[in-house]
């Protein structure tokens, strides 16, 4: 077997077993197709493994999507996979690959899969994960405002509203540099337009660069929906310490989202930054010093939920320049040493800004008020 697997798993009494896998692939193999093979080898060995496990959600990031999605579709559909929430970005993992994969899995749960959504259900609530959103109308403004409308729809079908469901969306912008200004303002035209504003919430959100799977999109969506949630289940973290509030500079996102539950907190950390509570970037031309601030700042959101570093489950990092993948993975490899991650090429939406991340925690918290997840 020439891939490897990083796993975090969380497990109640009461509730179901989550478990967030990273796959890599050794990078001395040659060809896209062998790399790929491996890892769906690894994948198929892991749902062995977990033979209870329902998968609710996939992301492989490509090194070169335009030339390897349709080969990666093939596959699937070649092994007769339920497709389900199969997300597919080229974003290269920087180990010098070809491809990794994220897999989000559970136990205990009734799940459906259907094309780019799963569907799963426990103890009152629905969780619904859709990827692959786009369009390829006009520009980013154009594109951003359909796919939103469209996810609109979609959660409208089955009796959910964005601002009310909604718990987190990830936009995949082609040349971020270009197209994220259009991005962000139909996002903005669109929140407002369901109700969301300054005065209400947002939703947790990465907006990074990475190539669609349509050569004429120029961003894709994926999203995370929850029904049977009360209001006073979602709770938003600022760490006003370290973090300004994002519409300050004109964007519509959440620093992240705490979610409670009978058995179990899950904490879910938009793409964060080197940044400080002004707003302003820090520590400019030193990635370094940037994915220590970084790091500050995730802990400090997760202090506000109630986690530490300890309690992450999976993280991606985007790097803008992949000369500073080797001094970052030795840094990351220090201060997250059993947490699932990998490191991807990935522009962040403002040039000075050198690196990203985005993240999970799950920590043990006891609710009687809430059905456990």
């Amino acid at each position: 077997m020439r891939a490897w697997a990083e796993t975090a798993t969380f497990a109640s009494a009461q509730g179901a077993t989550e478990r967030h896998i990273i796959l890599h692939v050794h990078n001395d193999l040659e060809g896209f197709g062998k790399q790929m093979e491996q890892i769906q080898k690894a994948y198929t060995l892991l749902l062995g493994k977990y033979g209870d496990a329902k998968v609710i959600m996939r992301r492989y990031l490509l090194s070169d999507i335009d030339n390897q999605a349709s080969i990666l579709r093939a596959q699937l559909q070649h092994e007769g996979t339920d497709m389900g929430a199969v997300s597919m970005i080229g974003q290269p993992p920087l180990d010098g690959t070809k491809i990794a994969l994220w897999v989000y899995m559970t136990e205990g749960m009734e799940v459906s899969y259907s094309k780019d959504l799963t569907t799963a259900s426990h103890n009152g609530y629905c969780h619904n994960w859709s990827t692959n959103l786009q369009s390829t109308a006009g520009g980013s403004f154009a594109q951003t405002r359909e796919i939103l409308e469209g996810y609109e729809a979609q959660l409208h079908h089955t009796g959910l509203n964005l601002a009310d469901n909604c718990l987190r969306t990830w936009l995949f912008i082609r040349d971020v540099d270009t197209n994220y200004k259009g991005m962000v303002e139909a996002r903005c035209n669109n929140f407002t337009l369901q109700g969301l504003t300054p005065d209400t919430h947002y939703v947790a959100s990465t907006g990074i660069g990475g190539q669609p799977i349509l050569t004429q999109s120029l961003v894709q969506m994926d999203a995370y929906a929850a029904q049977g949630l009360r209001p006073e289940q979602q709770r938003y973290l600022y760490a006003p310490t370290h973090l300004n509030p994002t519409y300050q500079y004109g964007v519509t996102f959440e620093r992240g989202t705490a979610i409670q539950y009978g058995d179990r907190r899950h904490l879910l950390i938009s793409g964060t930054a080197s940044i400080n509570n002004r707003g302003e970037t820090i520590n400019i031309g030193d990635v370094r010093a940037q994915a220590e601030r970084m790091i500050e700042n995730v802990e400090a959101l997760f202090k506000e939920g109630g986690a530490t570093l300890d309690d992450m489950v999976q993280s991606i990092v985007y790097l803008r320049d992949v000369a500073d993948y080797h001094l970052v993975n030795r840094y990351l490899a220090e201060r997250l040493p059993a947490t699932p991650r990998v490191i991807t090429l990935a522009p962040v939406c403002r040039p000075a800004w050198l690196i990203e991340m985005e993240c999970i925690a799950i920590i043990p918290a006891s609710d009687a008020n809430y059905n456990n997840f």
